[in-house]
């Protein structure tokens, strides 16, 4: 551990979070037609924040037809104005960020931070950068014939709650489609908010509706015969459920699945900056990241070195309250997930890696774990091979920059990659035989609205952000 301490400094920005919350369709909050709720919590304390409706295929069903009321005339609007009303919800976005870190926060796990000063920036970020391609759509598909898709099914993960709303709601909208947005169960505050600020921007009624509630919501939502396209982030096997339930339908369908990253490092990078690339690439967010590099390979000549290097590193990580802006590693999601986490690092253990974790106490309650990484890993080890949704890496090695890439690409995945080298030349090489959808270069987990984010394989199809994001949510010459 360091021999320093850090100042418990909270955040004490004051949110109002209503006891109970409705679903958010035809502009307004209701009540569900189930009548059910169930309660949202707090994972870094165990105690509940607030009851949040429960859908049934009754809510799905109004939710879709406002929809679809919605659609003609929000389709037919001039595009200027739709920008008009996107950066007015950016704007403010911006004006209730601090807000909307805090509810982040509470409701997922991930430090105050992170909420702070990375994703509600980019939230705002995304609705800005779609509110300028509202009545410019012409030149991105420049001669084509544009028409939006229609209504859209949305259906997002717990793990970055409001940026991926925003990831998929900005776009949709941009090209003319109304939405019907299924947050996660364990996450849905955020989305929550941002109807409030949909309303406040006067949206139109029934361009955006939310609704919440569990797995069966969102399996109503996916195979409901109103849409015209499903979204879904989340895990490659219920991804391939939605991609069979919308076999043959004819609905156009973008899936962004799980990942099993590689990082590579050679032995000319730049070690200190490599060295924090590794902690973002797999720390960050408690390793809640379906692009997260788990997959560490260092260069054989400076493996030594480079290990030892960041197991010091590792032991400066400060692991307790995400309210607390000196944290660097949050709570995990859910009680669910962190025993999920502990059965790999159990069975990585097992199966003959070694295994080493940062010293840092945690919380007596809240769902906690410390980062750590194993060595000694072979590429048939289960940690090296399964996606694990949590703050474990795996350390390999390599020789030459061909087993670099034959080892990065020897998985089911193909989501993201990183590579650290000083030549540029071998960084393009790497870059294009890489198996990956988005291939970071000297830097790791960095997005931006204009940038296109996706994966092939089991990590899904169709893009998300720049002009192939536009692409999934538009008709081009009918098709």
């Amino acid at each position: 551990m360091p021999d320093f301490a850090y100042a418990p400094a909270p955040e004490t920005v004051p949110v109002e979070i209503s006891p109970r919350n409705g679903l958010f369709i035809g502009g307004q909050f209701v009540a569900p037609k189930s009548s059910k709720y169930r309660v949202t919590t707090n994972p870094a304390t165990e105690q509940p924040l607030a009851e949040v409706a429960e859908a049934n295929a009754k809510d799905v069903d109004l939710a879709v037809a406002s929809a679809r009321k919605a659609l003609k005339p929000w389709a037919k609007m001039k595009a200027s104005e739709r920008a008009k009303i996107l950066f007015r919800i950016a704007r403010r976005i911006q004006e209730r960020a601090r807000e909307l870190a805090v509810l982040e926060t509470l409701d997922s796990g991930k430090p105050i931070k992170e909420s702070r000063d990375d994703d509600v920036p980019l939230v705002a970020h995304h609705f800005f950068h779609h509110a300028g391609w509202c009545d410019k759509l012409a030149y991105a598909f420049p001669g084509a014939t544009l028409e939006p898709v229609g209504v859209c099914g949305q259906v997002i993960p717990w793990n970055f709650p409001l940026l991926m709303a925003a990831w998929k709601i900005a776009p949709a909208l941009a090209c003319g489609n109304t939405v019907v947005l299924k947050p996660a169960e364990t996450t849905p505050l955020t989305a929550l908010r941002l109807a409030e600020i949909f309303a406040e921007c006067e949206l139109p009624p029934g361009v955006v509706n939310i609704i919440t509630g569990g797995p069966d919501a969102g399996k109503a939502l996916v195979a409901h015969g109103g849409l015209d396209k499903v979204a879904f982030t989340g895990s490659t096997e219920v991804g391939k459920a939605i991609a069979a339930t919308l076999a043959g339908t004819g609905r156009k369908l973008t899936l962004e699945l799980g990942g099993k990253s590689p990082h590579i490092i050679f032995a000319d990078a730049a070690i200190d900056q490599a060295i924090e690339g590794v902690v973002s690439g797999i720390w960050f967010n408690q390793g809640e990241v379906c692009c997260a590099g788990s997959r560490l390979f260092v260069e054989e000549r400076i493996l030594g070195t480079f290990i030892e290097r960041l197991k010091s590193r590792m032991q400066t990580l400060r692991v307790g309250d995400p309210m607390d802006k000196n944290t660097d590693v949050g709570a995990i999601n859910s009680k669910e997930q962190l025993e999920r986490i502990q059965h790999y690092i159990n069975l990585g253990a097992s199966e003959g890696a070694t295994r080493f974790e940062c010293s840092t106490p945690l919380p007596s309650k809240g769902y906690f774990c410390r980062p750590c990484l194993f060595t000694d890993v072979q590429p048939s080890h289960t940690i090296a091979r399964e996606e694990i949704f949590g703050p474990v890496l795996s350390v390999m090695s390599f020789r030459t920059p061909e087993e670099a890439i034959q080892r990065a690409n020897n998985t089911n995945y193909g989501l993201s990659a990183g590579v650290w080298t000083e030549k540029g030349a071998k960084a393009l090489e790497m870059a294009s035989r890489l198996k990956a959808g988005v291939v970071w270069l000297n830097t790791f987990n960095r997005f931006d609205p204009s940038a296109p984010f996706g994966g092939y394989r089991e990590s899904g199809f169709g893009r998300e952000g720049g002009r192939q994001g536009l692409r999934a949510y538009l008709k081009v010459d009918g098709r």
